[in-house]
């Protein structure tokens, strides 16, 4: 979507953090949003291919949120208040977050047209 002018949506991150670690926890993804359904839809996709994957005790926790807690994440979100959604998985936590921005023109990062000095970036091969 091009926007040419501010726009208000949701700004959407996957953060993970390693509790085996002194690590700071990790981006993992983001995503621009423009409505309150695409914002909560893209974190049940998200929980929803994961969810195979995950220990034993953590499905329940997804499929709790996907039934029960996602009309409170979309509530909240039509409100303009921020969510976050949070899966434990063995030593790993799993936290996405949305929550509302405005979107400038400047910002948007999917604008299909590059600026001209990308043509001469040469690509670095390994030797």
């Amino acid at each position: 979507m091009l926007i040419t002018k501010p726009e208000r949506g949701f700004w959407c991150e996957c953060w993970t953090e390693d509790f085996t670690t002194d690590a700071r926890p990790a981006l993992r993804a983001s995503f621009d949003a423009y409505t309150a359904p695409e914002a909560d839809r893209w974190v049940a996709v998200a929980l929803r291919t994961i969810s195979p994957a995950l220990d034993p005790d953590a499905p329940y926790e997804v499929w709790e949120w996907l039934y029960h807690g996602r009309i409170d994440t979309r509530t909240a979100l039509l409100l303009e208040e921020p969510c976050t959604v949070t899966v434990t998985n063995a030593t790993t936590r799993i936290t996405w977050t949305i929550r509302l921005v405005t979107f400038l023109p400047l910002a948007h990062r999917q604008d299909a047209d590059l600026p001209p000095c990308t043509d001469a970036f040469k690509p670095h091969t390994p030797r």
